[in-house]
C-alpha cells in the first residue's frame, strides 16, 4: 500500500464523542459516514448508553484503533482511492453501500438506512452474532440487538443457570477455579459477564465482563476470605433481553497462607475508577500510526517508547520488589499494579496480585490512553470540562486527594489533552487544564501505605486485616513516597522558579515534559508548536533501561532506551549545582538543590546520592578522600566524613517484636513504621512545619527554613592544594539488589536482577555535578595534631543505662551535641558552646532534659558545628 493511503487510513482510528464545544475535534470519516446516512444519526451507530459517538461502525474497539470489522476493512481498502474530502468519503460509502460487508445476507444500505421493514435497524454494517463477541469497550448486551436486521419479536430473557460454585464449596483464595453456567436463548447469548459478592448479596464486584458464552470460565478466586461469597452470571439475548442467575447458596473463599502479617485485598481497598467498571483503554501501539515515526527526537510516541512511564510494568527491580512484598504481605501488590499497570489493573488482570495474569498490552506500562482519559477528582467550576460533572457522577467513592494511584478514568472516547485548539483528525479532543496540572502527576508520585494509620505524629500502627482503611486520607497513612507533597511545599508550587538549565518553572510537566518546538502528530495540518510537551517523562533512572533488553528483547527497543538514558543523564546533571569555599582548615561544599522536591526524592530503597571529595598535593597525589566508590563491587565507602544522601525506612521495636523480626532499619518496605534517617536535601520554599505536615520532615539530620542545600566541611591535610568535588547518583544500591535476591522465596526475579545488575556495570552511578577549587589549609594554622569534624559511634550501643559518646573538632568552635526521639523532638542537650580543637567525649544516661527516664526505643544523637550535622543512631533498652 502507499503511504498516502495509509495517511488517510489513519483517519479511521477512534471516531471519538460528540460532545458540544470548541475544544472537540469530529473524525472525518465518521462525520463523512453520517453525513452520507443522515437517518443513523441518534441511532445505536452514533451514541449508545455507555459511549456516546462510539466508532463501532468501523472498529471492533468501540474507542477506535485496532482491527478493524468487515465493514471497516472495506472502507480502508478503499479510502485511499477517493478525495481526501467530505465529498469523496461519502462517495467511497455510497460506491459499497449494495454490498454486503458482513456476509450476514444484509447490503449496508439496508442495514443503515430500512427502518421501515425491520425493527431494530439501524443495525451494524460490520457486525453479526458470530463476530459481536470481538467487540470491546462497550458491553455486548448493548450491541447485540442491533447486529443483523430483524423483524421477529423476542421478548424471553436468555435461561442462565450457575453450575458451579453453587453453595457449600471452599475455596482457597489466589487459587484458579472453573466457573461453570449455562447461558441459551433462541435469539443466541454470544456473551455472558460475572459478578462476586462477598456479603451474601449486599453488594457486587465485576469478575468478568462480555466473555465468551463457553460454559466456564477460569476464576482466579480473590483474596477476599469469608463464608457469604455467592456468584452471578448475566447476559442479554441477541433481541436485548437480560437474564441472570446466581449461586443457590454462599460457598465459603479461605485466606491467603503465609505472609508476615494477614493482609487481603480489603485491605488495599481505594478509591478511584474501579476493576472492569471503566473503558477498555487503547493498546498504545494504535498511537503510533499518527504519533510516531515522523520526528524522533521529540515526537510523543517513539520518546515515550523509550521512558521509565512505558516500562513501568517491565521494570525488573519493581517485579523483584513486588514479590518480596507479596511474600510479606499477601495482596499488597494491588497498589503498586494500580499505577505500573493502569490498563490491565483497570481491565481486571490485577487480582492476582503478584503480576500473574497481565498480558503484553498490560506491560505497556503507563501510556497514552491511559493518561489521556485521566479525569481531575477534583471537579473545580469554571476550569474543569463540563464533561467532568458526568465521569465523577459515575464514580463512588471519590479520591478525597490526588495520590495513591486513585485515577478517574473518562468512560467516554475523547482524548483529552492540554490543547485548546486541537487538530480535527484520527479522535476528538477535549481541552483539559488537568493536564496541564501537577496535579496529574501526584495521581502516582504521592504513594502511602494503607495498612497503617497514624496514631500521633510521626507514628504508624497497623491497621485493622481485613479491612479497608478507616478513612482513606493518605495523610492518616504512612508515607511511601511524597515527590508530589514535596511539590506541594515547595515554592515551584506557587508560581515559576528561575531554574539553571530550565528557565522559568512550575509545575512537574516544567521539567519532566519540557517543552519543545514539534508538531503533535504526523497528520497533515497538524500546527508545529514551540510549546509541544516532549512525552519523554524523564526521571534519573539509567540503571533499568539498561537492563530491559536482557528481560523483554521482543517488546523493547534498545535505541529508544538508551536515548532515554541520555534523557535522564541530561535530567540528572540539571537537578544540583555544587559552589566550593576553601578555608584554614580545609574546604567547605555546598550541594545546592534545583528541582522542585527533595534531592533526591521518589521510590525509597536503594536510590542514593553522594559527594564525593579528593584533595591532591602539588605533585598531583591523591592524598585524601571521602566517600570513596569501588566500580568492581558497587561499595560505598562510608568515612566519618562522608556526606550520603538517602531515607532509612525500618521497624519500630514494638511492631519488629510483634513480627519476629529485627529492630531497626529494613528494606521490608511495606512492613515499615518508622523512619530512621532522611537527609535528603529540600527545595526552595522549604519549611519544617509544611515538611511535617506533608510526612516528609528532615530525620536525623537538621535543615533551617528556607534551606535548600546541604553543606559540608571537610578537614584536609596540609600538603592539600586541589580539591576535586564530585556529586553522584546511583538508581540503586549493592545491598538492595543482594536483598532482593536473598529474601525472594517466592521466584527468580531477584536472582535475574542481582545478575543483570552484576552484567551492566552494577547501577553505574550518573556524575551530576563537580566543581574543583584551590586551597591553601597550612596558612595560619598552628603545628600539631589535626583533627577533622567527626562524630564516633556511641559504646555501648545498645544500651541500658549509660552510653559514651566520642567526636572531635578541626578547631576552637561551636558545637551542640544533642537527643532527638524519631519524631524529631530534641529530648535532652548534652553540650552548647565552644569547645577547643581535639577529641571530646560526653556520657548519657537515658534521661530527658528534666531527669525524666525515657522509654526504650531509638534515638538519634546530632551534633551540629561549622556548618555541617553528624547523626549516629542509638538504641536504649529497659
Amino acid at each position: 500500500m502507499s503511504r498516502t493511503p495509509r495517511l488517510n487510513l489513519t483517519l479511521l482510528v477512534a471516531a471519538l464523542c460528540l460532545l458540544a464545544g470548541p475544544a472537540l475535534g469530529r473524525a472525518p470519516i465518521r462525520t463523512s459516514f453520517f453525513n452520507a446516512f443522515p437517518g443513523a444519526v441518534g441511532s445505536k451507530l452514533d451514541n449508545l448508553p455507555s459511549m456516546a459517538g462510539h466508532c463501532g461502525v468501523c472498529h471492533f474497539a468501540f474507542t477506535g484503533g485496532g482491527p478493524r470489522n468487515p465493514f471497516g476493512v472495506r472502507v480502508g481498502n478503499l479510502v485511499g482511492s477517493y478525495p481526501n474530502n467530505d465529498a469523496g468519503r461519502q462517495a467511497l460509502f455510497h460506491f459499497i453501500e449494495n454490498e454486503d460487508s458482513d456476509g450476514d445476507g444484509f447490503t449496508t444500505l439496508t442495514e443503515v438506512t430500512n427502518t421501515v421493514t425491520y425493527g431494530n435497524t439501524p443495525t451494524f454494517p460490520g457486525l453479526t452474532s458470530g463476530n459481536v463477541g470481538s467487540i470491546s469497550a462497550v458491553p455486548v448486551g448493548e450491541v447485540l440487538p442491533y447486529v443483523t436486521p430483524t423483524t421477529a419479536v423476542d421478548t424471553t430473557p436468555p435461561a442462565i443457570t450457575v453450575i458451579t460454585p453453587n453453595g457449600g464449596e471452599l475455596l482457597a483464595a489466589n487459587t484458579t477455579v472453573d466457573v461453570q453456567f449455562t447461558a441459551t436463548d433462541v435469539s443466541g447469548v454470544p456473551a455472558v459477564s460475572i459478578d462476586m459478592s462477598d456479603n451474601g448479596g449486599a453488594t457486587w464486584k465485576p469478575v468478568a465482563k462480555d466473555i465468551a458464552n463457553t460454559g466456564s470460565y477460569a476464576w482466579f478466586v480473590p483474596n477476599r476470605p469469608g463464608s457469604s461469597t455467592i456468584l452471578r452470571v448475566t447476559a442479554t439475548d441477541g433481541a436485548g433481553n437480560p437474564g441472570l442467575d446466581t449461586s443457590n447458596g454462599s460457598f465459603a473463599v479461605t485466606q491467603v497462607v503465609g505472609g508476615r502479617v494477614p493482609t487481603t485485598l480489603r485491605d488495599m481497598d481505594l478509591a478511584g475508577t474501579q476493576p472492569l467498571e471503566g473503558a477498555v483503554l487503547a493498546d498504545p501501539n494504535g498511537c503510533r500510526s499518527c504519533h510516531g515515526d515522523y520526528d524522533t527526537a521529540n515526537e510523543p510516541w517513539r520518546t515515550w517508547r523509550g521512558s521509565m512511564m512505558a516500562q513501568a510494568m517491565r521494570d525488573p527491580l519493581f517485579l523483584a520488589c513486588v514479590a518480596v512484598a507479596e511474600q510479606d504481605a499477601p495482596s499488597v501488590g494491588d497498589v503498586c499494579l494500580r499505577c505500573h499497570t493502569p490498563g490491565g489493573w483497570q481491565e481486571g488482570r490485577s487480582v492476582d496480585t503478584s503480576g500473574g495474569q497481565l498480558t503484553a498490552k498490560d506491560r505497556e506500562g503507563i501510556h497514552c490512553d491511559f493518561c489521556h482519559r485521566s479525569v481531575d477528582p477534583v471537579y473545580t467550576a469554571g476550569v474543569s470540562p463540563a464533561q467532568d460533572l458526568g465521569v465523577l457522577a459515575g464514580v463512588s467513592p471519590l479520591p478525597q486527594q490526588h495520590g495513591n494511584g486513585q485515577f478517574i478514568s473518562d468512560p467516554g472516547a475523547e482524548k483529552r489533552g492540554p490543547f485548546s485548539d486541537p487538530l480535527v483528525a484520527g479522535h476528538n479532543s477535549l481541552y483539559s487544564p488537568f493536564h496541564l496540572s501537577s496535579n496529574l502527576c501526584g495521581t502516582c508520585h504521592d504513594v502511602s501505605n494503607p495498612v497503617f494509620v497514624q496514631s500521633a505524629p510521626g507514628r504508624y500502627t497497623p491497621n485493622a486485616f481485613d479491612a479497608q482503611h478507616p478513612d482513606q486520607a493518605v495523610r492518616n497513612m504512612k508515607p511511601v513516597e511524597r515527590t508530589f507533597s514535596e511539590w506541594q511545599a515547595s515554592a515551584f508550587a506557587q508560581g515559576p522558579v528561575d531554574v539553571p538549565g530550565y528557565g522559568p518553572v512550575s509545575s512537574c510537566q516544567d521539567c519532566h515534559m519540557r517543552k519543545v518546538t514539534a508538531a503533535g502528530s504526523n497528520q497533515p495540518g497538524s500546527p508545529v508548536r514551540n510549546d509541544m510537551p516532549m512525552h519523554d517523562l524523564t526521571g534519573g533512572n539509567t540503571f533499568v533501561l539498561d537492563i530491559l533488553p536482557d528481560f523483554y528483547p521482543g517488546e523493547v527497543d534498545v535505541n529508544d532506551l538508551q536515548a532515554a538514558k541520555a534523557r535522564a543523564i541530561a535530567t540528572l546533571q540539571k537537578a544540583a549545582t555544587l559552589e566550593m569555599t576553601p578555608g584554614y582548615a580545609g574546604v567547605t561544599v555546598r550541594v545546592v538543590n534545583q528541582t522542585a522536591h527533595k534531592l533526591i526524592s521518589g521510590y525509597p530503597e536503594g536510590r542514593r546520592m553522594w559527594l564525593n571529595l579528593q584533595a591532591f598535593d602539588e605533585q598531583e597525589n591523591l592524598i585524601y578522600e571521602s566517600a570513596h566508590y569501588d566500580p568492581a563491587t558497587g561499595e560505598l565507602g562510608h568515612d566519618a566524613a562522608a556526606a550520603i544522601y538517602h531515607i532509612e525506612g525500618g521497624l519500630s521495636p514494638g511492631l519488629a517484636a510483634a513480627l519476629g523480626m529485627p529492630a531497626g532499619p529494613s528494606f521490608h518496605f511495606v512492613l515499615n513504621d518508622t523512619t530512621y534517617f532522611d537527609n535528603r536535601i529540600p527545595p526552595r520554599g522549604f519549611t519544617n512545619v509544611a515538611f511535617e505536615a506533608i510526612q516528609s520532615p528532615p530525620v536525623g539530620h537538621a535543615y533551617a527554613d528556607g534551606q535548600y542545600w546541604d553543606d559540608r566541611t571537610y578537614a584536609l591535610p596540609n600538603a592539600a592544594k586541589t580539591v576535586h568535588a564530585r556529586l553522584y547518583y546511583q538508581a540503586t544500591s549493592p545491598e538492595y539488589i543482594a536483598f532482593l535476591r536473598d529474601e525472594n522465596t517466592t521466584n527468580t526475579i531477584g536472582q535475574q536482577l542481582y545478575d543483570a545488575w552484576v552484567n551492566h556495570g552494577r547501577a553505574t552511578p550518573v556524575l551530576m555535578a563537580e566543581a574543583s577549587v584551590n586551597v591553601d589549609v597550612t596558612s595560619g594554622v598552628e603545628d600539631g595534631p589535626r583533627f577533622s569534624l567527626a562524630l564516633g559511634d556511641p559504646s555501648p550501643n545498645p544500651f541500658t543505662a549509660r552510653t559514651q559518646v566520642r567526636f572531635s573538632l578541626p578547631a576552637t568552635q561551636a558545637v551542640q551535641v544533642a537527643v532527638y526521639d524519631l519524631r524529631g523532638h530534641r529530648v535532652r542537650v548534652l553540650v552548647d558552646g565552644t569547645l577547643a580543637a581535639g577529641a571530646h567525649e560526653l556520657g548519657w544516661d537515658g534521661r530527658d532534659a528534666g531527669g525524666g527516664t525515657l522509654a526504650s526505643g531509638t534515638y538519634f544523637l546530632r551534633l551540629q558545628s561549622g556548618g555541617r550535622v553528624l547523626t549516629q543512631r542509638m538504641s536504649l533498652l529497659r
